[in-house]
């Protein structure tokens, strides 16, 4: 722990974003995702040096200030000031986490800064993240899931499985803090069966190596989310994804994404986003990501430098 600074301590830390969720639901009373979690990166920049708990951060992210703010509080430093800087390439309220990205990779950054990255684990990031708002688990390693309500189960399924992602971007957003706090309660109890056989064949694809199960797994849970947040693209994506060689399909259950799964061959799918270029879904945004592992990684560790 840093208890006297005489210049700057600077840390980065980046954290993936997602295309929506392999599987999204509720299950025996707990609200629960499988995240997927994509390379593409939100990177915080964070300097600390002495001070009296002043945080200078972008005026269009409140959520990663609030997150510094929260794991000041958590190290109980209040004798210091922190700059705080953001870069990411995720698309902001498209259901692709830009703001669980922003807030874990804050909090990373913050605790390296502070010469606390060892009292800081993915779960204990994840508890922070929650203070700020409903997050996916990207903070978690590998494919997670996550209660990204409450935090009560956190769990690693495994590793990424070798599969690409086509995101296909049809223009609009979702505010995440409003639709989370509409109570769905009901229609998810009905739903439930629905998220078991989803979850488990994700689960046993991920565990065997499987993409098509992984995908047979996502496809189920994207059209019981219909009843939760109706997409009317899905169904003629769905049918495209067959004509293009996709194993099923995925969505943003939060947002407005949607998501065709492959192998992780990469000409067939940039095969399938050549096909999807010609205008016919009206989609206004195309990008073709593999599937990674989650987690915060530490691209600058600590470094103590004069000003």
């Amino acid at each position: 722990m840093i208890s006297t600074l005489t210049g700057v301590t600077r840390a980065v830390a980046r954290v993936p974003g997602s295309c929506g969720e392999l599987a999204q639901g509720f299950i025996d009373g707990n609200h629960f995702l499988v995240s997927c979690p994509i390379d593409m990166y939100a990177t915080a920049s964070v300097e600390v040096s002495a001070g009296t708990g002043g945080i200078c951060a972008p005026r269009d992210a409140p959520k990663a200030r609030q997150s510094v703010e929260q794991t000041l509080k958590h190290f109980g430093r209040s004798d210091v000031d922190v700059n705080l800087s953001l870069s990411s390439t995720l698309p902001r309220g498209k259901g692709m986490a830009s703001s669980t990205a922003d807030v874990s990779a804050s909090i990373a950054a913050t605790a390296a800064a502070l010469g606390e990255s060892d009292a800081m684990p993915p779960s204990e990031i994840a508890r922070l993240s929650l203070m700020v708002e409903p997050s996916d688990g990207l903070m978690l390693p590998g494919i997670s899931m996550f209660d990204h309500r409450n935090g009560t189960k956190a769990r690693t399924i495994g590793e990424a499985p070798p599969m690409r992602v086509v995101v296909l971007d049809f223009g609009g957003g979702v505010d995440t803090l409003e639709f989370n706090n509409v109570d769905r309660k009901d229609t998810l109890r009905e739903l439930q069966p629905r998220f078991e056989e989803a979850l488990a064949m994700i689960v046993r694809g991920i565990e065997y190596g499987r993409a098509e199960d992984v995908a047979a797994g996502t496809t189920l849970s994207a059209v019981a989310n219909q009843h939760v947040l109706f997409k009317p693209q899905l169904e003629a994506v769905m049918k495209q994804a067959e004509e293009l060689g996709a194993l099923g399909v995925n969505v943003a259950h939060s947002g407005t994404i949607i998501g065709m799964l492959f192998d992780d061959d990469f000409a067939l799918a940039e095969s399938a986003v050549s096909h999807l270029r010609d205008g016919t879904l009206g989609v206004r945004q195309i990008y073709d990501r593999r599937i990674v592992n989650g987690g915060a990684c530490l691209v600058e560790d600590a470094v103590l430098w004069q000003p």
